[in-house]
């Protein structure tokens, strides 16, 4: 089989099979600092992530081939977890809803979109949503996927609660992907295949050669606070309070995070989240660059919290992050879409709805859309 489509795998993002090599890493006993601002958030563990002044970094030149180290589990904001979490996570077996978290399944928003995306005017952003991570931006006169997964079923779960929200032969040409890590929800084979191998791909570093062995020819690998630019976007990598693998014996062998998407010419700004756990990084992320238009910030797949906390926020968590960035504009998203964890399947979006009435926010720029549904600005 080729690397990484093994199904010798982790159970992604819900945990379970992190299992396989969780406690096999180094600095898995490691005690980890913390901020003395907020006690509860510990500090990255291992050298400093890379810095860089606030100003825009210099566009890496697309397509480049780089060597990276062997491993980034430097770059964790806490240790992945050990023997005893991993035991404790056997015996209570809490990874999905029980029956009565599941009755829900009826009322999740889903209107999948009858005629093609909305196009985006110059000087302004155009949003679908696929579901999950996934998401249709047109911004600067280019189509991006984000995290695409067209698949019925990733492996390690149950098949997709809900329709994906636009049809293949909907989407309009595709002129870019961007990855935030390699989880199997979030790094789909299938949808990809689905792709023309000159598709520009933007990935974290140390994807590039899964993408090249696939064929795709235009992969572009990014650091955190790199950059690198197609057509009239810049795309820049951040970082994410998450990990990566693939694999049983691959964890943190490539790197994690979230992008920022920015039309060149108009200077619209959205910014994807990926898959990240809440921390210090969003108001680092909110420093560099102000005016956020709208931040795509992940609100499921949090329960049981001991568990999902480092890696995945919860709906408080996502509306504290949006305020920490200075976005405009919040749209939730990782969630109506696979069961990855045991909060009821309708509770994240009665949590963020709550959370963001309570921070005083206006209601407008909450985009809680259904999946299918547009919105420009």
């Amino acid at each position: 089989m080729a690397d990484g489509d093994s199904p010798m795998t982790d159970r992604t993002d819900a945990g379970a099979a992190g299992a396989a090599g969780g406690a096999a890493r180094s600095g898995a006993t490691r005690r980890t600092p913390v901020r003395p601002d907020h006690p509860d958030r510990p500090v990255p563990v291992g050298p400093a992530a890379p810095t860089a002044p606030p100003e825009a970094a210099v566009p890496r030149p697309l397509g480049e081939v780089r060597r990276w180290p062997r491993s980034f589990a430097h770059r964790l904001t806490t240790p992945l977890p050990g023997v005893r979490a991993l035991a404790r996570l056997a015996r209570e077996g809490a990874l999905r809803p029980g029956p009565e978290g599941l009755r829900g399944i009826p009322d999740l928003p889903c209107a999948p979109a009858p005629a093609p995306v909305p196009e985006a005017r110059p000087g302004t952003v155009s949003v679908t949503w696929v579901g999950h991570a996934g998401w249709v931006l047109r911004t600067g006169g280019l189509t991006v996927l984000t995290d695409p997964v067209w698949s019925r079923r990733i492996l390690g779960t149950p098949a997709r609660l809900t329709p994906v929200g636009v049809r293949w032969e909907d989407l309009p040409p595709v002129d870019a992907v961007v990855i935030s890590h390699n989880h199997y929800d979030h790094l789909d084979a299938p949808t990809l295949r689905r792709l023309p191998r000159h598709t520009a791909c933007f990935v974290p570093a140390g994807l590039g050669r899964w993408f090249r062995r696939r064929g795709f020819d235009r992969v572009t690998e990014l650091d955190w606070w790199e950059c690198a630019e197609l057509g009239g976007v810049r795309f820049e990598f951040v970082p994410a309070h998450h990990w990566s693998k693939r694999s049983l014996l691959d964890s943190c062998r490539t790197l994690w995070g979230g992008w920022i998407l920015t039309d060149t010419e108009h200077g619209k700004k959205v910014y994807f989240a990926g898959d990240t756990g809440y921390g210090h990084w969003f108001a680092e992320i909110g420093r560099r660059h102000p005016g956020m238009d709208l931040a795509l910030l992940p609100i499921g797949a949090y329960a049981p919290r001991w568990w999902l906390r480092d890696v995945h926020t919860d709906p408080e968590e996502a509306v504290r992050a949006c305020l920490d960035l200075g976005a405009r504009r919040m749209a939730p998203m990782h969630w109506a879409t696979f069961v990855l964890s045991a909060e009821p399947v309708m509770e994240p979006l009665h949590r963020v709805r709550a959370a963001w009435e309570r921070a005083g926010l206006d209601r407008e720029r909450l985009w809680d859309l259904p999946i299918g549904a547009s919105r420009t600005f």
